[in-house]
């Protein structure tokens, strides 16, 4: 396998890209690289790190075998509510050089291609973000009137559904409303997207609860396989929820997370605007959310 490794001393093993040579040439996304297999796909979850939508130069070490493993937990548990894309073949069959598993790790899944919904479908439990930001503006969410008097990081009365677009790498996702969604996809099929989502969310977030982790909003994605909704992509990783320690959680300010907020954090705090090219992370940034990730997985899994 020809591997761009990260060259800077503190990363001498970070996955940047990967280019599995009996495969054809990926498609590249964000985080993952996605290979071609006829009836299925070959998942790789690369140690790249997103935010805001650009893709930063500094890779996360491990995390694309984190956010896989944590995968991997989250559609197990999930199954009894939705089906999801995850393949019973084995990687083997795939890959078939010892050498080229191995440089893998457990970053790789083999799953079902599906044909995803054009939307993220995104629920939140808790007023934080961007829609805090609304909040304070005008009393709404994604255009959904909240009580008033709410504060930052507030548990909402009851879990919330905003879809959003699905942009293209180096793009932005825009929020839309329910009956929006509804004209890009249907009634039927955007009720069930909408009703899956937050029961998705209502049973996950018990769970986390139980073992000290606060959900305060996640995104799922979903795709059509011969005809049914079908869980596909991550589910309930750092890099698409919101997880805050619950001995910590204290409504009326920001919180301390278990996510990549940590790195938006110290990227705001940077005279940078949001656009391509993104900024260097710093050793103790990358250090801090190696850490932040493997805490997340080692707690709820």
């Amino acid at each position: 396998m020809d591997i761009r490794w990260y060259g800077a001393p503190m990363n001498p093993d970070a996955i940047h890209t990967t280019n599995i040579k009996e495969l054809h040439e990926p498609q590249r996304g964000k985080v993952r690289d996605i290979y071609n297999l006829g009836d299925t796909l070959l998942i790789v979850a690369t140690d790249r790190i997103s935010c805001f939508d650009v893709v930063l130069p500094t890779p996360i070490p491990g995390k694309g075998e984190i956010l896989t493993e944590m995968s991997r937990f989250w559609f197990r548990r999930t199954q009894a509510i939705i089906p999801n894309h995850l393949s019973s073949q084995p990687l083997e069959e795939i890959v078939r050089d010892t050498q080229e598993r191995r440089a893998l790790g457990n970053r790789a899944m083999v799953v079902k291609k599906c044909d995803p919904l054009p939307v993220e479908a995104i629920v939140r439990g808790y007023l934080s973000g961007s829609g805090w930001k609304e909040y304070q503006r005008s009393g709404t969410v994604c255009g959904i009137q909240l009580p008033k008097g709410l504060r930052e990081s507030d548990q909402l009365p009851e879990p919330i559904f905003t879809p959003s677009t699905k942009a293209e790498q180096g793009t932005h996702d825009e929020n839309i409303s329910f009956e929006q969604m509804v004209n890009r996809v249907g009634k039927e099929l955007a009720t069930n997207v909408r009703d899956v989502s937050l029961k998705i969310y209502t049973d996950s977030a018990i769970y986390a609860l139980s073992r000290g982790i606060i959900i305060a909003d996640t995104k799922f994605e979903f795709g059509l396989l011969n005809g049914q909704l079908t869980l596909i992509d991550e589910v309930l990783t750092p890099d698409s929820s919101r997880f805050w320690p619950a001995n910590e959680y204290q409504p009326g300010r920001a919180q301390p997370s278990y996510d990549k907020q940590f790195v938006r954090d110290y990227l705001e705090s940077l005279n940078w605007n949001k656009q391509p090219p993104a900024p260097e992370l710093p050793e103790d940034i990358v250090s801090k959310t190696q850490q932040k990730y493997h805490e997340a997985l080692t707690i709820l899994s």
